[in-house]
């Protein structure tokens, strides 16, 4: 399912499975750009490449949702899990992110303000690393 990647963040730049995006590399940053739908189905697939993703030490990632059309509890229990194992490591997590109904399931989730939210790729991308992690 990993085929691929591997922990090295040199290494990564690939597809993710099916429809639901890419994985690569700008500026020093991880970006994983996720597409279509992401609910329970997809969260089995597209996880196993997080995990990959989140696994490497003090290591900045940006979860770019622009271009998913749906997003549910599932998805949101992936950037949850993200989130945690980036911190755990050191690392840092920006969510890109301008869709009301997207940010409607974190607010739902009650954990809106526990994520660095930008509206645009470029905004992520040029992010100062804050000097602490939100709280929830």
């Amino acid at each position: 399912m990993t085929e691929g990647l591997t922990s090295r963040s040199s290494d990564l730049r690939a597809p993710l499975p099916g429809p639901f995006g890419r994985v690569y590399r700008s500026r020093d940053r991880t970006v994983v750009e996720l597409h279509s739908e992401i609910d329970i189905a997809a969260a089995t697939l597209v996880g196993a490449y997080l995990d990959v993703v989140t696994a490497i030490r003090a290591h900045e990632v940006v979860i770019d949702l622009s271009q998913v059309e749906f997003f549910d509890c599932s998805g949101l229990a992936l950037l949850c899990r993200a989130r945690r194992r980036i911190a755990e490591n050191g690392g840092q997590l920006w969510v890109v992110c301008d869709q009301p109904a997207i940010l409607r399931v974190f607010r739902a989730g009650g954990v809106l303000n526990s994520f660095r939210l930008l509206t645009t790729l470029a905004e992520a991308l040029d992010a100062e690393r804050p000097a602490a992690e939100p709280q929830e």
